[in-house]
């Protein structure tokens, strides 16, 4: 007999199934007994004779033979009366670190981490993930539609991305190497190599000494990279229709997951875009705010982000025309407006998610950007060398799986969104 998911469970009388998973609870009521068996689709209720039930209890393994009854008193409605009952995984502990088949979990974040691959049969945990995977197919998915080509690209590099000091050192094969910060410079190349639409879902590593509720030292990056562009906002346009798709599809496909954590997707998004300059004037005048130069700090974002969704009724906001000294060395500078880039950050309830914008193609232009960021050109050779060859005008972004699955399920901390973190304090499990 073949095994049958519990969701696939149909009202059929006297049908025999076979089910696998754990026992969840146990009902003892003498001669009779009910196991609540959950597996990884939901929870069926079991009704199994009291010799059955040596040696089983909450989170055994067990597998069940039997027929399927309708009971309007069981938790979905139909239940199955064993005739055969196997244990397949026994348990050895002593105490559970955590109640699985109750509510919400009370105990720290940090003991859930403790024991991840336990806290994770809570189906509420692993809710969280099937919206991720989603979000995942649905980036995948939309791209593929509009013409873009799936990359992969190395993870251990020779110089930093993108500069700065919060890079992972690697020792490789004597030589000193690094983890990624970004697949910034692999996608622009490939865009110049004849690919000209790519993407690429892949981890990305910051040694940032940051122990906040937003931040990771490796994560998963959903980044974008477009060729013959005419500016940043055809990025923009891209970025909120590809989250228009992916909103519907989770609509549709995790309806219930959705319902675990009371959220409701609006059908349509449509997203203002905003100087970052007007933002900050916003700030300061409106709510006596005042942000660092160049950009807005995880308070601005938030204030902000309840302005724009009480006068545009959107829980998104672009921020455009960030200064060239807060943006890398390839970023585009506006032609028309000194000082600033052709540059973008996407604000999703308070929370920054999205970085990107239009980069350099001309190649003495972006020779002349490196010097000016106090760099030596020859440094990038591998990377400036495309340019040499006719660079279409190009930009893209990126967005953060782990990120943009919090603010959408409302959770605390980004860790709750990540199957296993590591941060500044853990390496394990």
């Amino acid at each position: 007999m073949e095994r049958i998911f519990v969701k696939d469970i149909k009202i059929e009388e006297q049908k025999e199934v076979l089910v696998q998973g754990w026992v969840h609870s146990i009902v003892n009521l003498g001669k009779i007994n009910f196991i609540k068996l959950r597996d990884k689709s939901g929870i069926i209720q079991l009704v199994v004779e009291e010799d059955s039930i040596k040696g089983i209890r909450n989170e055994v393994a067990i597998e069940a033979i039997g027929a399927i009854v309708e009971n309007p008193k069981a938790p979905s409605g139909i239940e199955i009366k064993v005739s055969e009952l196997k244990i397949l995984g026994e348990a050895y502990y002593d105490v559970l670190p955590f109640e699985i088949n109750r509510g919400k979990l009370k105990s720290k974040l940090e003991v859930q981490l403790d024991h991840r691959s336990i806290s994770l049969r809570k189906p509420d945990q692993r809710a969280i993930f099937k919206v991720q995977g989603e979000i995942e197919d649905g980036f995948r998915s939309f791209l593929k539609s509009k013409g873009f080509s799936m990359i992969h690209t190395p993870k251990i590099i020779d110089s930093a991305t993108e500069g700065g000091s919060e890079m992972f050192t690697v020792d490789f094969y004597d030589n000193r190497a690094f983890l990624a910060q970004s697949p910034q410079f692999y996608k622009q190349m490939m865009v110049g190599a004849g690919f000209e639409r790519v993407f690429e879902v892949g981890h990305a590593y910051r040694a940032e000494l940051h122990n906040t509720w937003r931040h990771l030292s490796e994560y998963v990056s959903l980044d974008v990279e477009m060729g013959f562009i005419k500016d940043e906002e055809e990025l923009m346009s891209l970025e909120e229709e590809m989250i228009n798709y992916i909103f519907k599809g989770l609509s549709d496909t995790c309806k219930s997951e959705l319902e675990m954590y009371n959220i409701i997707l609006p059908e349509e998004v449509k997203i203002p875009r905003i100087p970052l300059k007007e933002a900050q004037d916003i700030l300061l005048e409106k709510f006596n705010k005042q942000c660092p130069p160049g950009n807005l700090d995880a308070d601005g974002e938030k204030i902000f982000s309840k302005y724009v969704k009480e006068k545009y009724g959107s829980d998104f906001v672009f921020l455009t025309e960030y200064p060239i000294s807060k943006r890398p060395m390839y970023a585009m500078p506006h032609e028309s407006k000194e000082g600033v880039t052709r540059s973008f950050d996407l604000i999703y309830k308070g929370l920054e998610i999205t970085t990107g914008g239009q980069r350099i193609h001309d190649y003495e232009m972006l020779l002349g950007n490196i010097r000016k960021f106090g760099l030596e050109p020859d440094n990038f050779t591998f990377y400036t060398e495309t340019f040499k060859y006719g660079m279409p005008p190009h930009g893209g972004f990126a967005i953060g799986l782990e990120r943009i699955t919090m603010k959408i399920l409302d959770l605390d901390n980004i860790r709750q969104s990540t199957l296993l973190p590591r941060d500044i304090k853990r390496l394990v499990p």
